[in-house]
């Protein structure tokens, strides 16, 4: 189900309008416009939907509605995104490029991958200029959280994180899904203040109706 006008969206959930800049002639559907509407209110939430409905739409934009909206903006990292994958946070950096793309010049919103394959070069270069969200996977997620070289990292969090986004949600189940959710914890009780979490997942459970998937995915987020 379509939402069928955008500029009303953005204007009755009281978005900032350069968000129809950025999402370009992109028609929203319920489980986004849904999605979105929760995360601009300060509240987490999960997307299970097939793949290719547009997922990770729903947390660059309730993303880029924060950072847009914030006053006195400073260099930080206000968003984690991670993913299983660092194929996946390349496709995602594409894709992130073309919301910059769609906005056009001077695109007030910056995002580096962080993922433990950056040259020198390119380490010092975030080290000294952080961007708005980092991309990276969950194995160097642990390695700022943890190693004494990423302590700027840490402090940078500390003082700017708002969002933590695990895309791909699913696939962290078993000893991996424990070790993510203490390396949640970690961070919640790092940051100065509140974190949003977002999750997205193609699929969690394919046995029984509506209610049980949903009690799935509330289980394995919660």
């Amino acid at each position: 189900k379509e939402i069928p006008d955008l500029d009303e969206f953005i204007k009755d959930e009281h978005l900032h309008p350069y968000l129809k800049k950025i999402i370009g002639d992109f028609k929203l559907f319920q489980h986004q416009s849904e999605a979105i509407r929760l995360g601009v209110q300060g509240k987490g939430f999960v997307v299970t939907s097939g793949t290719g409905s547009g997922k990770s739409l729903t947390y660059w934009a309730t993303i880029s509605d924060y950072i847009l909206k914030l006053k006195d903006k400073k260099p930080g990292v206000k968003a984690i995104i991670v993913y299983p994958m660092n194929a996946l946070i390349n496709s995602q950096e594409v894709e992130f490029q073309k919301y910059a793309g769609n906005y056009g010049g001077d695109f007030p919103i910056s995002a580096k991958k962080y993922t433990g394959q950056e040259d020198l070069e390119e380490r010092q270069k975030i080290k000294s200029n952080p961007p708005d969200i980092l991309l990276t996977n969950y194995m160097m997620l642990e390695l700022i959280m943890t190693r004494e070289t990423e302590s700027w990292m840490r402090d940078n969090i500390k003082n700017h994180i708002r969002f933590l986004v695990f895309d791909e949600l699913h696939t962290y189940r078993g000893r991996q899904g424990s070790d993510v959710s203490f390396l949640i914890r970690r961070i919640k009780h790092h940051a100065s203040k509140p974190i949003i979490c977002i999750g997205t997942s193609a699929t969690m459970v394919s046995l029984g109706g509506s209610d049980d998937r949903k009690e799935a995915v509330a289980e394995v987020a919660s």
